[in-house]
């Protein structure tokens, strides 16, 4: 998972493998709150598409706050919710800040059958269904308009379908992701290969990967995960980058054991026993290749840009020694995020006034979220391509801010940047997919012997049960 987000996160990974049973045991987080006003709702007006009347009384309870411990991004709130309130006075926002992760599947999951989440919760992008499945949250379709979020024309529209079921829409985004290939600049140089042209097809990674195991020293070229449910989520994201699928159009058949999936355990099989270019070490799962890339032991793996702010911020690497490419292939990448929903049976004024909080916080370029000059005087990464869901105009003006205050070479993301993959959704049922697929990577990685088409078809059978389960 990730440390910031999810950032990490991965439910990217859900990343169940991070997750402790003391998550079950914060179902109410810790408050603070800030603004000015009563706690009485009223004064809004009736139609749903005209934004909150300044004078309503309105409180908010809000996810994810962040902790005391983030200093700068606990400061950053706070100055967000004082500005806010120059504009909506009589709106409280009570801040919830929750220990360890923000978002922690179990405390999720019980909070939803609880019907205990704040008025506005945070969610990633694979959660819509549990969250709808539990009849959690508010449909917001008629309170986003282009009035009430203006740039609502230049959000990504496969991260706002991310939020929408049947036509309705359910949240608003606050990040995103799309996984590439993250590179060690400085094995390349040392491996003789061009850190500004990192490898785009999986026989110039099995390539790079032969020259920078070649420096010795422990030194593996390229890594891979096979443990945690992350093994499944990376054999997910290859298979999207070479045009394949994991669960057919019906959503009700496993669609990986044919031709593409042989082809990518083969490769992964050869460059492991054949090349031992993957080191010696597997049963990996997220924060392991992290640890080996950050201290110079790991020249490749599949990853999102946001590693590189874990790898920075808690394992002392340097930004400058990382850039990144595309998935290998480019047919597709696997994508996900972060987003907000509001809670089914607020009030109008109450869905309003969450409405204008997350298009001030995380929709509005040049503010919040995006207020990329306060972010790097608060000493907080600047440069990094996403979060960034936005198109048209918008892109073209954060693209320059988030280029003008950079606090890393931006150029090292410049082959990630200009070759976009269009980003596919992870499949349904997928963290009890990718514990199955766990055992198929596994298997490669660590028999030499390992039986391609049995992993494969026996996967193929256990998934299917759990399709038809759903």
């Amino acid at each position: 998972m990730r440390a910031a987000s999810g950032a990490h996160r991965s439910r990217r990974t859900s990343a169940a493998a991070l997750l402790t049973a003391l998550a079950l045991t914060a179902l109410a987080a810790c408050g603070t709150s800030s603004s000015a006003g009563g706690d009485a709702e009223g004064g809004g007006s009736s139609d749903p598409s005209a934004p909150l009347d300044p004078k309503a009384k309105v409180t908010l309870t809000i996810d994810c706050m962040p902790p005391t411990a983030k200093a700068a991004e606990r400061k950053e709130w706070n100055e967000d919710v004082r500005t806010f309130n120059k504009t909506y006075p009589n709106v409280r926002i009570e801040g919830k800040s929750t220990p360890g992760q923000c978002l922690e599947p179990p405390r999720f999951t019980a909070m939803l059958k609880a019907k205990s989440q704040p008025d506005v919760f945070y969610t990633y992008f694979t959660d819509l269904e549990q969250v709808l499945d539990n009849d959690g949250a508010a449909d917001i379709t008629a309170y986003v308009t282009d009035r009430t979020v203006p740039a609502l024309k230049d959000i990504d529209p496969d991260v706002m379908g991310s939020l929408t079921k049947d036509g309705k829409l359910y949240g608003l985004p606050t990040s995103n992701y799309t996984m590439g290939l993250l590179i060690n600049r400085k094995l390349f140089r040392q491996a003789g290969l061009d850190p500004d042209n990192p490898p785009r097809t999986w026989p110039e990674v099995r390539t790079a990967a032969k020259a920078i195991a070649g420096l010795g020293e422990g030194i593996a070229g390229f890594g891979e995960y096979s443990a945690g449910n992350t093994g499944g989520w990376h054999f997910t994201a290859t298979t999207y980058g070479l045009g394949g699928d994991i669960v057919d159009a019906s959503g009700r058949k496993a669609a990986f054991d044919n031709d593409l999936g042989r082809q990518i355990l083969g490769n992964l099989h050869a460059m492991r026993w054949q090349d031992d270019s993957m080191g010696r070490t597997q049963l990996l799962k997220w924060g392991d290749l992290q640890k080996q890339i950050a201290s110079d032991k790991l020249g490749m793996f599949l990853a999102a840009p946001d590693d590189i702010t874990y790898m920075v911020q808690q394992l002392g690497a340097k930004y400058e020694n990382f850039g990144m490419g595309p998935m290998p292939g480019e047919k597709a990448t696997l994508f996900g995020g972060n987003n907000y929903m509001i809670k089914k049976g607020s009030s109008p004024d109450k869905i309003k006034a969450a409405v204008a909080w997350l298009n001030f916080k995380n929709l509005t370029v040049g503010k919040g979220q995006f207020e990329w000059s306060r972010t790097k005087a608060d000493g907080l990464p600047v440069g990094l391509p996403q979060p960034n869901f936005w198109l048209n105009a918008s892109k073209t003006a954060d693209d320059a801010e988030r280029a003008r205050h950079a606090t890393m070479p931006v150029a090292n993301f410049k082959t990630f940047m200009d070759n976009p993959v269009k980003g596919k959704a992870e499949p349904p049922q997928a963290q009890e997919i990718y514990k199955v697929l766990d055992n198929v990577m596994s298997g490669v990685l660590t028999d030499e012997d390992a039986d391609v088409a049995k992993l494969l078809a026996t996967a193929e059978q256990q998934v299917n049960r759990i399709l038809a389960n759903r």
